[in-house]
């Protein structure tokens, strides 16, 4: 088994910055791609930002500029750098990650960390 633990969420005011954090444990699993998601109530989720094994990293134009994804391997953890936070920022913020088993993908998840941006 395969989890990803979220922490970082939080309270933060517009303007202001927050990262987050996903660390995988239990078996070891060489993930081919690491990303958040998030979901604002009552919207569909949505893909933030992700980062290939080779480190390439694209991300959803509302937060191009602003928020940075990156990943330490030796720890198995990967990070959202959010800066210039703005209220429709808030959302839970889910991480993800696949691994390639031969022909097949599995997916693991977080349990979603809140993020909520306001004054």
């Amino acid at each position: 088994q395969v989890q990803l633990v979220e922490s970082g969420g939080g309270l933060v005011q517009p303007g202001g910055s927050q990262r987050l954090s996903c660390a995988a444990s239990g078996r070891s699993v060489s993930f081919a791609t690491m990303a958040w998601y998030r979901q604002a109530p009552g919207k569909q989720r949505e893909l933030v930002a992700f980062i290939t094994n080779s480190g390439n990293t694209n991300y959803a134009d509302p937060v191009k500029g602003r928020f940075t994804i990156s990943r330490d391997n030796a720890k198995n953890t990967w990070y959202l750098q959010m800066d210039s936070l703005r209220p429709e920022d808030t959302a839970v913020y889910y991480c993800n990650a696949n691994s390639l088993v031969g022909l097949r993908i599995d997916t693991y998840w977080g349990q979603g960390t809140q993020v909520t941006v306001s004054s």
